[in-house]
């Protein structure tokens, strides 16, 4: 590109489609990868994919008391709100450089 003239349509395309590859290939790397999120100090262990969708929930034994359900399902909505945020964490990591070179296209409002 020229310093103050008009962007190149091909190099533009060209920086278009290698952000879309490495986008693509950021989003497989956090659809298979995993993370765990926990509560009670790991009493109760929360797994998703780095996407954040759910795969397992564990519970320990121990923190299952059937005169005390809520407890448990606090715990448990505490290591799902752990995981996820363990999964925003990665995304970030694996998206964030890419969002920030969208500016480096020289696209107007980026």
């Amino acid at each position: 590109m020229q310093p103050g003239g008009p962007p190149n349509m091909q190099n533009l395309m060209k920086q278009a489609q290698q952000m879309q590859q490495q986008m693509a290939q950021a989003q497989q790397r956090l659809a298979e990868a995993e993370v765990e999120g926990s509560a009670g100090g790991g009493l109760v262990r929360a797994t998703c994919s780095g996407s954040g969708e759910l795969s397992t929930i564990v519970i320990d034994a121990s923190v299952v008391d059937p005169e005390d359900i809520e407890t448990l399902q606090d715990l448990v909505v505490a290591a799902v709100r752990d995981a996820h945020r363990a999964a925003a964490e990665l995304a970030q990591q694996e998206m964030g450089p890419l969002a920030g070179g969208l500016g480096g296209l020289g696209l107007p409002g980026m």
